[in-house]
């Protein structure tokens, strides 16, 4: 594998860490571990997201740059007699991805391996082999013999349940794999942010943040949003690529490379005119790529922040990725250091009075 530089590290130290909605510590542990070097005061919301705050004006508007740290995963709802787990899903899953992949199972007396297994088609009448195999069908293995030996090595239900998947650096070192892309990019983002403003004079607060639970509804953004009280919000998510074959365009546009997505339409809201121009209008300036996207279904943080108290303009800005709610997706490193970049100098120029126009106009 290729060496690791700084930045490739903290990405690995992101996506390796397990957090489903709800277990979000490992991963709230990694976050603050890169972004309190660059913070003033680190928080948390009662749910348990991060809040990470760097004071440019102390009079100056609030601004919150959000990822979500829980990534798409299960949870153990039961142990059957013969040592097999019962799990729900927790987070968006295409039964299709699922089957024969390698999991982990956290448990209070460590991690342990298992597989998702099934029935073998072998035994499947023709008709039922031609049909994708139901989740509610599906079980763990972790290679207990009974119930009491599952027990005995630390399972439980409610117990978290991670995909197994080791970062790589492709042969093309721009394209990155690894699981929970979903959205440790979007941490990663907030914490790029932070450092670049680190010596840098901005016109006000910044709020570098990794909320909980966005998997299963939007829902740390609400509680996070509601702590900060931001004058301006961005979600920092995952988008769609849609440069694998058989996608058409009219289904995706975006290609991987092209730089960070600008989210206009999805089903969690209607992007903000105002503040979609002017970051539009500062990647023109700046010649940094992007792209647009409208996405019918499937929404950001973004959709839970512009809904807050007396409603914040907001934007999701998202980058492409192949495979998402996976064990492994893929993207591309340039778009990556690009929505850094374009929202590091976005920020720069949300003084009071650019953020009272975008607002009132």
């Amino acid at each position: 594998m290729a060496k690791l530089d700084e930045t490739l590290t903290m990405l690995k130290d992101l996506t390796d860490a397990k957090g489903i909605a709800g277990n979000e510590k490992e991963a709230r542990d990694v976050m603050k571990k890169y972004i309190e070097p660059f913070s003033d005061e680190i928080t948390a919301d009662g749910l348990g997201s991060l809040i990470a705050k760097k004071v440019g004006d102390e009079n100056g508007p609030k601004i919150m740059v959000a990822g979500h740290l829980d990534e798409v995963g299960f949870m153990v709802t039961q142990v059957d007699d013969k040592g097999f787990l019962r799990f729900q899903t927790v987070g968006g899953w295409w039964s299709q991805v699922m089957l024969a992949q390698r999991v982990t199972i956290v448990t209070r007396k460590g991690d342990l391996t298992g597989v998702i297994g099934s029935k073998p088609p072998h035994v499947l009448s023709p008709e039922a082999r031609k049909k994708p195999y139901e989740i509610k069908d599906m079980f763990i293995d972790i290679g207990a013999s009974s119930k009491e030996e599952a027990l005995e090595w630390g399972v439980l239900p409610g117990d978290m349940v991670v995909p197994y998947f080791e970062f790589t650096v492709m042969n093309n070192e721009k394209m990155l794999l690894a699981k929970a892309w979903d959205n440790r990019i979007g941490c990663a983002i907030a914490i790029d942010v932070l450092k670049n403003l680190k010596n840098e004079k901005h016109p006000n607060i910044v709020y570098g943040v990794g909320n909980v639970q966005e998997e299963v509804g939007l829902r740390g953004a609400k509680t996070a949003a509601m702590k900060i009280k931001p004058d301006i919000g961005f979600g920092v998510d995952v988008g769609i690529a849609g440069d694998t074959p058989g996608i058409t365009e009219k289904e995706a546009l975006s290609k991987m490379g092209e730089g960070p997505q600008i989210i206009l339409y999805d089903a969690s809201m209607v992007s903000h005119k105002g503040l979609r121009d002017l970051v539009v209008g500062v990647a023109e300036e700046l010649s940094i790529p992007y792209q647009f996207d409208a996405i019918p279904g499937g929404g950001t943080d973004a959709g839970s922040i512009h809904l807050t108290a007396n409603g914040v303009p907001s934007l999701a800005i998202t980058i492409a990725t192949r495979y998402i709610h996976s064990h492994a997706a893929m993207l591309h490193r340039d778009d990556y250091e690009n929505t850094v970049k374009l929202i590091t100098e976005v920020i720069k120029r949300l003084d009071r009075e650019t953020v009272d126009k975008i607002t009132f106009e």
